[in-house]
């Protein structure tokens, strides 16, 4: 049965949202970000119906979910290399996000109470700017990106404010041939989902729980940790060339 929460949501965003009713405010569901991607996947092929697509994953949580989805899916992937703006003092948490190429996203209610000036707001973006640039040299050789498929899936470990996959989101939609994008993630708030409505085609997230006394991505997972440099390459590694960047010959590899 259907609950408060989901019914709500539904309602909000009709036909665009994929949930999993008996998951719903439901905490501990995944064992790890591989189960996590694995369950995604079978939701995920449903909702899709057949129609082809492929996967971007958000660095660094989003590539083992990414990588266990696009395999399940039998889908090339790439990553949609994004990093928050965080807030000096508690480096966990961000109050917007940075795309490849540069967009930002603010939350700007959220900007306003932490009381960050102009120049504060643009000196946390270059440092976000900074690990964008960094990781697309190690991850993928580069900047360029080039979309193989219609259909884009962005996938992350999870959606907490929604920032993050906001700024993946409408990076996508500017790829060139891109003309659906789905968000899909393991478990989000509602708030993410209702940020996100408008900007995405699809939304498949099996575990969505209420934010109503704060959320954390982590309490959806048995086991969670911070996903290393070395793990993400090694994931690219398994892929071969059903990674996008290695089948178009601008990654052959990490890149000091």
């Amino acid at each position: 049965m259907a609950s408060d929460l989901a019914r709500a949501l539904r309602e909000r965003l009709g036909g665009k949202l994929v949930l999993a009713d008996e998951l719903t405010d439901r905490y501990y569901v995944y064992e790890d970000r591989l189960h996590a991607g694995r369950a995604l996947a079978e939701v995920l092929a449903e909702a899709l119906g057949g129609r082809e697509c492929e996967v971007m994953a958000i660095p660094c949580g989003g590539v083992p979910v990414g990588y266990a989805v696009a395999t399940e899916l039998e889908a090339p992937m790439d990553l949609l290399v994004c990093r928050k703006v965080l807030i000096p003092w508690n480096r966990e948490a961000g109050y917007g996000a940075v795309a490849p190429d540069g967009d930002v996203v603010i939350n700007e209610a959220l900007r306003r109470a932490l009381g960050f000036s102009d120049d504060e707001v643009e000196r946390h973006v270059e440092e976000a700017l900074r690990e964008v640039r960094r990781r697309l040299r190690l991850y993928r050789g580069g900047e360029e990106y080039v979309a193989v498929k219609e259909q884009v899936v962005v996938v992350d470990d999870g959606i907490a404010s929604g920032y993050t996959m906001l700024a993946a989101v409408r990076f996508a939609r500017r790829l060139e041939g891109v003309k659906r994008v789905v968000v899909a993630a393991p478990t989000a708030s509602p708030s993410s989902l209702l940020l996100l409505g408008p900007h995405a085609d699809l939304i498949v997230c099996p575990n969505v729980r209420s934010d109503a006394y704060g959320f954390a991505v982590a309490e959806a997972y048995v086991t969670w940790y911070d996903v290393p440099d070395e793990e993400v390459l090694d994931y690219l590694t398994k892929l071969g060339d059903a990674y996008v960047p290695r089948a178009l010959g601008l990654w052959s590899g990490p890149q000091a």
